[in-house]
């Protein structure tokens, strides 16, 4: 299983995904670089196995583009679990042989000595390739402003969540996700009531009704029905952000990963099929009956919906997210924001001495008027 860096052929620095531009950044020479001519610079799968230090292709000119790579990474070490109790697995940074520990779903990360982002490439690998992502829009600085943003109103958070420390632990990752796309055939009948005239005859009302009978038939593309892929995520995180905008997907290229984490599925679609199926026939149904209006009383006898074309796709989607462990209770907290939309969700710790603070500010010079008012009465 081999790790790969994106090198910037200019100065063999480590290339990064740059959501505000949309194209790839070296952060070391500033070279900037689009997906296609990424594309075109990148070497095929029987390119160079080695793993180049840090400095290799500094220079030189070449215009190539350097993927370090290590045959020799994924072994596992001997009794190291997570927290989870999965087992850990352990890679070699192609830039400078570091070590990298890692859970067994991580699909993108750090290198913790020299910071060059290193995407874990068998990890999505053939059925865990992804067919596509949908890049980060907002940057780093983007998510900080929305969080400062998000927490104004919050006025008993900790100090702590929102320490200058704390924030700079915010991390940009995929999330992969099942997407379910396909065709419906609906068929409705029913019958529906008019109120032609009325008329009053002696002491008696009288009114005429005409009905007709209703056929619907309509046929409806529906795409991109989104279901959370990772089980080790607290689902509000992941699904409390969606939805997101599809009109921006792209088919999967590795290069989007760099600089970001990712996280690989350990969920398959079988486990949806039913509920995303039951989903569509109910929406598709209340669809097509929505259509039917201008009746002062509508009766549906028969209504029919046929799937057809049905299709899953494995998608990654980006997510800024913020954790923070209350040192006293040990529960965990977090902020997730959508990296395309900005859409927020959250889970925030509550701060008791704020709190109180905040009672005896209001109460207590209540409470004392109070008293002083009880007692001249």
């Amino acid at each position: 299983m081999a790790t790969i860096t994106f090198k910037c052929p200019n100065c063999g620095g480590g290339l990064q995904f740059d959501p505000a531009s949309q194209k790839y950044k070296c952060e070391y020479c500033l070279s900037v670089f689009t997906q296609a001519e990424l594309e075109q610079l990148q070497p095929d799968e029987a390119g160079d196995q080695s793993a180049p230090d840090a400095g290799a292709g500094a220079g030189s000119g070449t215009g190539d583009m350097r993927m370090g790579r290590t045959e020799a990474a994924g072994r596992q070490p001997a009794g190291q679990k997570n927290g989870g109790g999965e087992q850990a697995v352990v890679y070699t940074c192609p830039s400078c042989g570091a070590e990298i520990v890692t859970d067994e779903t991580t699909a993108a990360t750090f290198c913790f000595y020299c910071h060059n982002p290193v995407v874990l490439q068998g990890r999505l690998d053939g059925a865990y390739e992804p067919d596509y992502v949908l890049p980060f829009a907002l940057d780093r600085a983007k998510a900080r402003e929305i969080f400062l943003g998000w927490l104004k109103k919050k006025k008993f958070v900790p100090r702590s969540f929102y320490s200058e420390e704390q924030i700079e632990k915010m991390t940009g990752v995929y999330f992969p996700y099942w997407t379910y796309s396909c065709q419906v055939d609906g068929h409705l009948e029913a019958e529906g009531t008019k109120e032609s005239r009325s008329w009053v005859q002696g002491s008696t009302r009288y009114t005429e009704n005409q009905r007709y009978q209703i056929v619907r038939d309509g046929q409806m593309d529906v795409e991109h029905v989104t279901r959370n892929a990772l089980k080790k995520a607290d689902r509000k995180l992941v699904e409390g952000v969606m939805p997101f905008e599809m009109k921006d997907i792209r088919p999967f290229s590795m290069g989007y990963l760099s600089g970001f984490m990712a996280e690989k599925r350990d969920i398959e679609h079988g486990e949806f099929d039913r509920e995303v199926e039951e989903e569509v026939r109910s929406y598709a149904a209340s669809s097509l009956a929505a259509s039917v209006d201008g009746y002062s009383n509508v009766k549906i006898h028969s209504q029919q919906t046929d799937l057809k074309n049905g299709r899953w796709n494995y998608a990654l989607m980006p997510v800024w997210t913020l954790t923070y462990k209350d040192g006293g209770s040990g529960k965990i907290y977090y902020f997730a924001c959508n990296g395309q939309t900005g859409k927020v969700c959250g889970k925030l710790p509550l701060d008791r001495g704020k709190l109180a603070a905040f009672f005896a500010e209001i109460f207590v010079p209540l409470f004392v008027v109070l008293m002083i008012v009880g007692y001249f009465l």
